[in-house]
């Protein structure tokens, strides 16, 4: 049964330039939200949200209804990706039709989850330890189900560090000189099609690379059997031996950045000159490659460098990689530089989906509130690869969210089904169609069997 939220409470708003202008707010058969639902298809298609409810483990007592453990898991994932980062607004969205329509069950004839529900699923159950390593997992887990679909011969992973300002008393956190503030310290690792593989919450003192192995090897776990061609980049952090080594074990091809020191730029020295004659208005870059063994390494190992001559600088620019590709320099190099698209995912991921917003007082449960914004991540990504017309594709996550998701509707509630009368103005008919059309193609799509 619908409730009128704000009518027949208080009296009717209006507007003095125009007295014949009058405001109604209908909380449960208005949306502004109504592009959740082709999320939520998708996530059908997939079975994505399934698999949440599959892997928790409920420890509740008592018979008193209550929504399930998956439903209220879709319930914060998919808050996120409307925008709503935190459970304070669980009671306003449990009115709201595109929210209940989208977690099913007893919401779609009552109310979602309040906000002291939802306090209690993401700071108690979510953080049982029975429960504590099953969201980390989903993100691989969610990638498989596409992946099954979709199978893919060759994988790049992109690891990369990132930081999460705190404020006030909150365990693990620590000031960081590198960053300028306190903070947390997470660890991601992305494919090349922007999913989050895996992502880990640390203390904000941490080094870069710190419980790599942790983070990176259930992802490599995983892709043993999936892909052919295996590639990892990484920047100057992860310059580590034991990487290297279990990298080249795993049959891995990598490049992963140097610090300069004497000895590297002793190598190169011949272009460390300025090249002769009066200097272009373009950049000269120059490439070399040699065999390296630092003190700590088991072996030698190919180093590629590069050096830059910009117009107006006295020095050039010098960077340094380490890799095991047999590519020429100047492919190694262009390789290497797409690490940067890494860098842009979690951009998006602290724009779209505030995934920095981890304002709970334990570790436990803010590790748990960054793998929710996981989850909230790459279900917007897949919409994002999988979905999209090809007019769309480009569109960053915040676009997503704000032309997709906020598509504002008219709920009409009928004895045997809903019609929801949505507004065309980002996204027409014409192109959520297509949208819902490549995600039916999902679903007809038979899983590839595991090879």
């Amino acid at each position: 049964m619908d409730i009128a939220v704000g009518e027949g409470q208080v009296a009717d708003l209006r507007l003095g330039f125009d007295r014949r202008l009058k405001l109604e707010f209908h909380g449960s058969r208005v949306t502004s939200d109504a592009g959740l639902l082709a999320f939520r298809e998708l996530d059908d298609a997939l079975g994505l949200t399934e698999v949440a409810g599959q892997v928790l483990t409920d420890s509740r007592s008592g018979k008193n209804s209550r929504h399930a453990l998956g439903a209220q898991f879709r319930q914060s994932v998919f808050g996120r990706v409307a925008g709503y980062e935190d459970v304070n607004d669980a009671d306003r969205l449990g009115h709201d039709a595109a929210m209940r329509w989208v977690v099913g069950g007893r919401a779609t004839i009552a109310t979602t989850a309040s906000t002291s529900q939802m306090g209690r699923f993401e700071t108690q159950v979510l953080t049982r330890q029975d429960n504590l390593d099953a969201p980390s997992d989903l993100s691989g887990k969610w990638i498989d189900r596409v992946h099954d679909r979709r199978p893919v011969k060759v994988v790049v992973l992109d690891m990369d560090s990132s930081v999460s300002p705190t404020h006030g008393d909150q365990e693990g956190t620590a000031y960081t000189g590198h960053f300028g503030c306190t903070c947390y310290h997470p660890l991601f690792v992305f494919n090349q099609f922007g999913d989050l593989e895996r992502a880990s919450l640390r203390s904000g003192n941490g080094h870069s690379a710190d419980g790599w192995r942790c983070v990176l090897e259930p992802v490599v776990e995983r892709y043993r059997d999936r892909a052919s061609r295996r590639f990892f980049r990484g920047d100057a952090a992860f310059a580590l031996p034991d990487l290297y080594d279990f990298l080249e074990a795993e049959g891995y091809r990598y490049t992963i950045r140097l610090k300069a020191n004497t000895v590297l730029q002793g190598r190169i020295a011949h272009l460390l000159k300025r090249p002769v004659g009066r200097p272009p208005k373009h950049v000269q870059r120059f490439y070399a490659s040699f065999s390296y063994q630092a003190g700590s390494w088991s072996r030698k190992r190919r180093v590629v460098a590069k050096v830059e001559w910009h117009p107006g600088e006295l020095f050039p620019r010098v960077g340094f990689i380490v890799t095991n590709l047999s590519r020429k320099p100047k492919r190694v190099v262009a390789f290497s530089n797409q690490r940067g698209t890494a860098e842009q995912y979690i951009k998006e991921g602290k724009n779209a989906l505030k995934w920095t917003r981890l304002s709970c007082r334990t570790m436990k449960a803010n590790a748990v509130r960054l793998q929710l914004h996981a989850s909230a991540y790459n279900l917007s990504n897949f919409l994002r690869t999988l979905a999209l017309p090809e007019k769309m594709k480009s569109w960053s996550l915040t676009s997503l969210r704000e032309k997709v998701v906020k598509i504002g509707a008219k709920v009409i509630t009928h004895a045997r089904y809903a019609v929801f009368q949505m507004a065309e103005v980002a996204v027409p008919r014409r192109l959520f169609s297509e949208i819902l059309s490549l995600i039916d193609e999902l679903r007809r799509q038979e899983p590839a069997p595991c090879p």
